[in-house]
């Protein structure tokens, strides 16, 4: 259900927006490849896993002189330096246009480092669309905490019940729940992006 007064959208990016897991799995295996760590290119176990995670299991696999600073920052040059392969969710980019020209005010809500957030938005032309993006270095905690949802409220000036969160996951929808925000999630509660905006048009129209 979508609240009549919805003012902005909140967008989670990866997995939402666009399907950045081949590319993270591409610079995981390269980066752990370098160190003698072999990963496979079918290897489900961090699919949506955060990085601290992933450094949890592989670290001891690595050399004991590779710090996760390190090992962190070269799997976002990795990331980075595959950018071109990167491809938008069907309808998605599309979506975020539409609501622009709607005057709908936007902004990105993201547990990845904001390289990889500002390399994301770059490779689907949203750029210049979002008002602001909220990264992982711009928070204590990450999803599923509020926290990143909370700032963005409080950055965009708006109170929670009147900022739409778009997530695909679990952990997503738990952090914008918490903050207060109607949510809807990317492949449970709809497929088509095209659904966005006859929902919120709906609204405006019985408001």
């Amino acid at each position: 259900m979508i609240p009549p007064e919805i003012k902005a959208i909140a967008w989670d990016i990866d997995g939402t927006l666009i399907d950045s897991e081949p590319v993270h799995h591409k610079a995981l295996m390269a980066v752990s490849a370098r160190y003698g760590v072999g990963i496979a290119a079918d290897d489900a176990r961090f699919i949506g896993v955060a990085m601290s995670d992933v450094w949890t299991v592989l670290s001891p696999l690595y050399p004991p002189s590779l710090d996760s600073r390190t090992w962190l920052a070269e799997i976002v040059d990795a990331y980075i330096e595959r950018a071109a392969e990167l491809q938008p969710i069907p309808g998605a980019p599309q979506c975020v246009l539409a609501l622009a020209a709607a005057g709908f005010t936007q902004c990105a809500v993201s547990n990845s480092s904001r390289r990889i957030v500002e390399a994301n938005l770059k490779a689907m032309g949203l750029d210049h669309v979002m008002a602001f993006a909220i990264a992982r270095e711009d928070v204590t905690e990450g999803k599923p905490d509020p926290e990143p949802y909370r700032v963005a409220c409080t950055r965009l000036g708006l109170d929670a019940s009147s900022v739409l969160a778009v997530e695909d996951s679990v952990v997503g929808a738990q952090s914008a729940k918490a903050a207060g925000m109607p949510v809807l999630r990317y492949g449970a509660d709809f497929t088509d992006f095209a659904a966005i905006l006859d929902r919120i048009e709906a609204r405006r129209l019985r408001a």
